[in-house]
């Protein structure tokens, strides 16, 4: 059987190979750390179990609209108001199977083909094969180490051509865990509506930021900037309900349509019971998402470090989400690797630490590391990094 193309082009998820093969390790009884994890290792809370039984109880298991239940858009809507000090209608949002599928459907909707996306790297791996499924073409601009990963404007200004559609912004980003601040977002916001590029931001980890730092959304900073962006967020991180599968997308009423009537011939709607949830979620008591917040910050605080003390390893230190992204590349070179894919592989096999290497975020000189894990596996895990860079390097 002959397979489509659009499919043999895909690029296989570095991240779920090395999460197999730790599980694969693990299975066969080997002492492995996993530090791939790109979820919270938290149960949702129990005030949203609750409400999802309750709605099952009470029979609301059927269909829904296709865009989700009204209840969790007024949900949504209250949160952007709160958080964001943005006013958005009804038909201006479209509840997903979550916030991946919510980027699926937008880049299915937006993008002919060849159509440009720009893409800052190190990005998120799911962005560029979206973009491909869609027919449209990435194109990727380097957000340097020097600049805490992100991109500036000479930068975009320099990418946008006349197939150029759309441009993402991740903010705080999977993998750096960086964010960009107001300034920046305006700067990189004012190119985009001179230039008529449309906005993707993703916001999946607002509700995760450390040090006293605040998420912005670039749809607060302007009536302009919130027609020009899609925003994409969901309950999967701030409310650890990853399974649950409900995400978001809110903007330009013609866009969001055009997701509603594609989502209406695909998944029909999102899942009932998760919608009732994720209700409770927005509705209910935030202490839980603060609880999990300041717990990751601890770790954050302590485990970092601990990694850039590791010969080789130097680190931007992240403002958000629950990763670490450290440039590995003189430690792969002083332990005899021929690159950092090498040596992401032998961390797994010889030190029993599972890491993801760069190369799948498009940053080859990197690893992704998760502390979505209990502080005492983290400091195990660098700990068995230290002994195995120091022990490579003395050979």
């Amino acid at each position: 059987m002959e397979l489509a193309e659009r499919v043999l082009a895909l690029t296989p998820s570095t991240t779920l190979a090395i999460t197999a093969k730790a599980k694969e390790l693990k299975e066969q009884g080997v002492d492995v750390i996993g530090l791939g994890a790109g979820e919270p290792d938290f149960n949702t809370p129990q005030h949203i179990l609750d409400a999802a039984v309750k709605s099952m109880n009470e029979g609301f298991t059927k269909y829904t609209p296709s865009a989700g239940l009204p209840a969790l858009k007024k949900a949504i809507i209250k949160k952007f108001e709160q958080d964001q000090g943005i006013v958005y209608k009804p038909n201006e949002i479209i509840v997903a199977n979550g916030a991946k599928h919510a980027l699926y459907t937008l880049f299915q909707v937006i993008l002919n083909e060849g159509d440009e996306v720009i893409i800052p790297t190190p990005y998120w791996v799911s962005y560029p094969e979206q973009v491909k499924l869609a027919g449209g073409v990435p194109v990727y601009i380097e957000g340097s180490e020097e600049n805490q990963f992100k991109i500036t404007p000479e930068q975009l200004l320099k990418a946008i051509t006349k197939k150029t559609k759309a441009v993402i912004i991740n903010s705080p980003s999977n993998p750096t865990g960086v964010l960009y601040s107001a300034e920046e977002l305006l700067e990189l916001g004012k190119i985009c509506l001179e230039e008529n590029v449309l906005i993707v931001s993703d916001e999946i980890y607002e509700k995760l930021v450390y040090s006293g730092v605040k998420h912005v959304s670039i749809a607060e900073l302007s009536p302009e900037l919130k027609e020009q962006t899609i925003v994409i967020n969901g309950v999967s991180k701030s409310h650890s309900m990853t399974g649950w599968r409900i995400g978001y997308a809110a903007g330009n009423k013609q866009i969001i349509e055009a997701m509603t009537n594609l989502a209406s011939h695909s998944t029909s709607n999102p899942t009932t019971t998760a919608q009732y949830a994720s209700i409770a979620a927005y509705n209910g008591p935030q202490e839980p998402v603060e609880e999990m917040r300041k717990a990751f910050e601890k770790r954050l605080e302590i485990i970092y470090d601990k990694l850039v003390a590791i010969p080789g390893f130097t680190c931007v230190k992240p403002q958000g989400a629950f990763y670490l992204y450290p440039n590995v590349k003189a430690a792969a070179d002083m332990t005899g690797f021929a690159n950092v894919d090498d040596f992401v592989e032998a961390l797994l096999v010889e030190a029993k630490v599972a890491v993801i290497p760069g190369s799948g975020f498009g940053t080859p000189d990197n690893i992704r590391l998760s502390y979505a894990t209990s502080l005492e596996q983290l400091e195990n895990a660098v700990a068995r990094m230290k002994q195995f860079v120091i022990e490579k390097s003395n050979r």
